[in-house]
């Protein structure tokens, strides 16, 4: 079997069991690479450093972002570039594509380490450390940014394996890493007494096994194969690939902003408020904690779905891409019921994982904070789920200039500019709220989207097959 003829089934093969194979996997995945900072979280939130250990890995975060943006932009870009190379049985562009993407990486992640090595105290003050927990935040960072190659390689290649057809691989690259990263979690913390050395100590460990297991994979690709030749820089064809991750970029950078503005914010009017500064940023640590694994959620599910949408807009078979985005969206909006659901109910519940507050004055205002932050902030966590699962569909079908609008709308346009004035009004509440708004105004504009790039395919549907969009739409 060639390598066209091996992803054909991408076409023909049921929708529901396509999305069992492909998309359980990738969901398992991601949910797994969200576990590498909760166990950090979670166990740091239980030991003696507590609510000032969470507030510092809290601060942190945004920075992984940062090199996670990269990662996923030159990943998720050389994955859809991938899958619609593999509809157009083009077997000769995508290799050179994902071996310029790799040496990209790691030039992207040196970069990266020498700028923030000297700038770590004035970027970790600027996302939101105080007096308090600046020195666990730089002692947790000093470990994270020696491995920063690793940790953005392996996110790189982990998109790629999945586009591959190859799922469960990323799932058991994923898997074993934060396994270890468990395992190792307790002994480092709490037996060693290492403290926030520890925690970081456990991540990276787990993320070198990730990354060794993703290496392996791609001595055994099944629809491309690296050579010499791949490695040898091709900005040309990469271009291609790079506009398809441009949206994962934007959107993973706008999560920075945010956290950026969030933070000094919550730090502004904390001060002045009943809670003070580390009790907000401790909370809103785990509240992106929680909320990255219902986002990843539904981010497995679409990117599972990739190749399979990928596939079949490379071959111009648009009902089945229309029953592809349906099929999505209903699993989301499942999901995300549940959540809202979880978040309204038992707030307390899902914070008292990640510890009771022991170092700060009042343990009360801390949990005072916490159901605020979950009723208020995640009320309307289904219409940011469906944007984000409405991005990375535009991204999928080679629309990046969609897929970035969907992000922006809701990132940028809206929610910074609430954040900023909400609170003149409502004081620390204020940046609450701003999140459930920007969710609803962006939200319409995402739906305008999809219906208008639908109805797009309903039009080239017609011009392909010669047929009346009256007929079309009675046959669909």
């Amino acid at each position: 079997m060639n390598q066209s003829e091996n992803s054909q089934f991408l076409e023909t093969e049921r929708i529901s069991k396509l999305m069992l194979k492909f998309s359980i996997p990738c969901v398992l995945s991601l949910l797994v690479s969200a576990l590498y900072n909760i166990a950090d979280q979670i166990f740091i939130g239980n030991s003696e450093l507590s609510a000032l250990g969470n507030a510092a890995t809290g601060v942190v975060f945004p920075i992984f972002i940062i090199a996670q943006a990269f990662a996923w932009c030159f990943g998720d870009g050389c994955a859809a570039y991938l899958n619609i190379c593999q509809g157009r049985k083009d077997t000769k562009s995508a290799h050179k594509a994902i071996g310029t993407g790799i040496l990209i990486t790691v030039l992207a992640s040196l970069a990266l380490m020498f700028l923030f090595f000297p700038l770590k105290k004035h970027l970790l003050t600027l996302f939101g450390a105080s007096a308090n927990s600046i020195g666990m935040a730089v002692e947790y960072f000093n470990v994270i940014l020696v491995f920063f190659p690793i940790y953005m390689l392996s996110n790189m290649m982990n998109a790629v394996i999945r586009a591959d057809g190859s799922p469960a691989w990323s799932m058991a690259s994923m898997l074993l890493g934060a396994i270890v990263n468990i395992m190792l979690d307790p002994v480092f913390i709490f037996g060693m007494y290492w403290g926030m050395t520890g925690a970081a100590l456990a991540m990276v460990t787990g993320q070198c096994i990730s990354f060794v297991i993703s290496v392996v994979y791609f001595f055994r690709t099944k629809t491309f194969k690296l050579t010499k030749e791949s490695f040898v820089f091709d900005i040309k064809t990469f271009s291609q690939a790079l506009k398809l991750g441009a949206s994962s970029f934007i959107t993973q950078m706008t999560i920075v902003m945010i956290s950026l503005v969030c933070n000094v914010m919550l730090a502004n009017y904390g001060a002045g408020s009943r809670y003070g500064v580390d009790i907000p940023i401790a909370i809103i640590g785990i509240e992106s904690k929680v909320f990255t694994v219902v986002i990843n959620l539904v981010v497995g599910i679409v990117l599972g779905c990739q190749p399979m949408i990928g596939y079949n807009i490379g071959a111009k078979n648009y009902t089945r891409v229309r029953q592809l985005y349906k099929s999505v969206l209903v699993c989301t909006i499942i999901i995300d019921v549940m959540s809202t659901l979880l978040f309204e109910l038992a707030p307390r519940a899902v914070v008292g994982i990640f510890g009771s507050p022991t170092n700060i004055p009042n343990p009360e205002d801390y949990w005072v904070f916490a159901e605020k932050t979950f009723r208020i902030f995640l009320s309307l966590v289904t219409f940011t789920c469906i944007i984000k699962m409405t991005s990375i569909f535009f991204q999928a079908v080679g629309k990046p200039v969609q897929a970035a609008i969907s992000s922006i709308i809701r990132d940028i346009v809206c929610f910074i500019p609430l954040i900023l004035i909400l609170p003149m009004f409502l004081g620390i509440e204020g940046i609450l709220f701003a999140a459930p708004i920007a969710d609803f105004i962006a939200m319409m504009a995402a739906v305008l989207l999809t219906v208008s790039y639908l109805k797009s395919l309903d039009v080239d549907y017609v011009e392909k097959n010669g047929e009346s969009l009256k007929a079309f739409k009675t046959g669909y």
